[in-house]
């Protein structure tokens, strides 16, 4: 899942099977980490339409974009995510295991989100420019949209 006003990559989740179920508690955890997104713009995969995160959208007052179908186009950021993952490190690396896999995702998302920089951010890691970002609230009011309790900040996300 990932952030797409910074690129950052918030979740990578590597296992077996991925159920609805799953997501939801996935998205339970970035709702603490991160606060509550105003959307969330994913495709139509059955982990993304199950009852589990219908149930999860509307508990928690989340609005859920569904892109069409066979237009990746219209999420073009995770597409370009998804591209990037696979190029760099899906297609390059071997995995002895789900924990091998794991650990070596944990690495690939650490450099994705800390270290390489993104033209499409003016050359900054994704963790520098939500640290930008954040910064510059205070000098432009209403950039970003206000926290509706002091432990949640409002942003966007895709799947």
């Amino acid at each position: 899942m990932n952030d797409d006003c910074c690129r950052e990559n918030l979740a990578l989740i590597a296992d077996t099977s991925i159920s609805g179920a799953r997501v939801a508690r996935e998205l339970d955890a970035l709702l603490r980490l991160y606060g509550k997104p105003q959307t969330i713009v994913s495709d139509n995969g059955t982990e993304f339409t199950s009852k589990a995160i219908l149930r999860w959208a509307k508990d928690n007052d989340v609005a859920w974009h569904y892109i069409d179908p066979g237009k990746p186009q219209q999420n073009g950021f995770i597409e370009s995510f998804n591209g990037s993952l696979r190029d760099e490190c899906l297609n390059e690396e071997i995995f002895d295991s789900l924990a091998d896999a794991r650990r070596k995702l944990a690495l690939w998302r650490y450099d994705y989100n800390h270290v390489r920089p993104h033209s499409s951010l003016g050359g900054m890691a994704p963790s520098q420019a939500r640290r930008a970002l954040e910064q510059s609230v205070s000098s432009a009011p209403g950039a970003l949209v206000q926290p509706e309790t002091d432990q949640y900040q409002v942003q966007g996300l895709s799947s």
